[in-house]
């Protein structure tokens, strides 16, 4: 079983792109999602863009995150 943590995209060059991971910010590889553009949302695992995601369910995500990781 693999774990996404959405992310939004504020930068994207060729080889990576710069997200906000819940305040965090971090470069991540997009060979997975090559037509990511910025203000995007993508899944994240490993260090990779896995998929691009809704704004809806990226915030949803981001809520049950902080849930658990509070607890």
């Amino acid at each position: 079983m693999c774990l996404g943590v959405p992310a939004k995209v504020l930068e994207v060059s060729k080889e990576n792109a710069l997200v906000d991971v819940m305040g965090s910010r971090m470069y991540v590889g997009t060979v997975f999602v090559p037509e990511v553009k910025k203000g995007d949302y993508v899944l994240l695992h490993a260090g990779q863009g896995m998929t691009i995601v809704d704004q809806k369910f990226a915030m949803e995500s981001m809520e049950e995150w902080r849930r658990v990781l509070n607890e």
